[in-house]
């Protein structure tokens, strides 16, 4: 099982990163549920309404690239500290966090993205 998940897991990343929203998309369950932590998140339930906010998420983080430090997988659940880099609105950011996954058969049913909201706020002020 182990070996699945880390699969859908970096299918899911390599998606991210290919900047698709319908390549992302495929790579969740239908009762998707992505669950942000910081203030400046958007958490959403269902890969439908994901999928719409894909596209203004990826106008707005313009760039967005997550590079992986580690994938740390126990049966159906993974971990993956990273470094994202994005432009918003004219401003380089580059933020490290962590994602929590969750997955079902070999799609992604449960995202939990941890980054400091306060780091991408002083990065943007400059």
């Amino acid at each position: 099982m182990g070996a699945v998940t880390r699969r859908a897991v970096e299918r899911y990343i390599e998606a991210l990163n290919r900047h698709d929203p319908d390549e992302i998309a495929a790579c969740v369950t239908p009762d998707f549920f992505n669950e942000h932590t910081s203030a400046a998140g958007v958490s959403t339930r269902g890969r439908d309404a994901y999928r719409e906010r894909l596209s203004t998420f990826l106008a707005e983080f313009a760039g967005l690239t997550y590079e992986v430090e580690d994938v740390i997988v126990e049966r159906d659940r993974a971990a993956v500290p990273y470094r994202m880099t994005f432009i918003y609105n004219g401003a380089p950011v580059r933020i490290r966090g962590i994602f929590r996954f969750r997955v079902a058969g070999d799609l992604i049913a449960h995202r939990v993205d941890y980054w400091d909201g306060a780091d991408f706020q002083r990065q943007i002020a400059r």
